[in-house]
């Protein structure tokens, strides 16, 4: 049992933490981008975008950001610059990290320039599509955050109540026997109580039963119910799905 309520408050930690860098508001870059011998204005280049896309670029010293910043650092992202290049082409990778150094967003951009500085240059603003603008929740992420963790700890209370009282449902595969838990109205995991961690999670699309599921090692693609049964479409190396099946037990 302890376990098992172990495996499913880290499925709603992660359900309930999931952020977008459009979330935030303030974003602060680092003193120096380390992967690469110099800056190549790469770092005046992101700031300016940033700001175009209405994000509030702050200092990397702490003690510069505004008090709201300083006040709730978690409402804060750092943005980075590394250096992916290959032998023929100039490559950035640009990522987003929160406050607990988790990579929320990671972004690559490549150019054919030779030149380092107009080539990087290049290779960054390949980047900036892929960055939303900003568009912030009204409460502070920090709060948020506090406020869902609250609810997802009292959905692991109810959560665990209903396995004790042996009304989880079960599906199998023919080779495992998972469980059906339902965190809330749009997210339910498949537990196997022998694992330390949820062997797919569900989170609900704009679609009627289709989900987005993220597997236990980390690779996300679609689940969906098919005449009662959850149906996963597990990615092969190939690049092909397979159709697992579950049928309720």
């Amino acid at each position: 049992m302890k376990k098992l309520s172990t495996i499913i408050f880290a499925a709603c930690s992660m359900l309930a933490f999931g952020q977008k860098v459009s979330d935030y508001k303030y974003i602060t870059l680092p003193s120096k981008f380390e992967t690469f011998k110099e800056d190549f204005g790469l770092g005046e280049l992101l700031t300016k975008t940033l700001r175009g896309k209405n994000y509030t670029v702050i200092p990397a010293d702490k003690l510069q950001w505004p008090s709201e910043a300083q006040s709730n650092p978690c409402n804060v992202l750092t943005a980075n610059i590394l250096n992916d290049s290959g032998l023929l082409r100039n490559k950035v990778l640009l990522q987003f990290k929160d406050c607990n150094d988790k990579v929320i967003s990671s972004i690559k951009g490549a150019s054919s320039i030779k030149e380092f500085k107009e080539g990087f240059q290049d290779a960054l603003k390949q980047t900036y599509v892929s960055i939303s603008p900003a568009n912030p929740a009204s409460q502070p992420i920090a709060q948020t955050k506090v406020q869902k963790t609250n609810v997802s700890t009292q959905s692991v209370t109810n959560v665990s109540t209903s396995i004790s009282d042996n009304s989880a449902v079960r599906f199998s595969n023919g080779k495992m026997d998972l469980q059906k838990i339902q965190i809330d109205n749009s997210q339910f995991i498949l537990v196997n109580s022998n694992s330390s961690s949820p062997f797919a999670t569900f989170k609900a699309t704009a679609k009627a039963d289709v989900y987005r599921v993220k597997l236990q090692n980390g690779e996300t693609t679609l689940g969906y119910y098919e005449n009662g049964n959850i149906i996963i479409e597990i990615p092969q190396s190939n690049g092909e799905f397979a159709k697992e099946v579950f049928s309720k037990k």
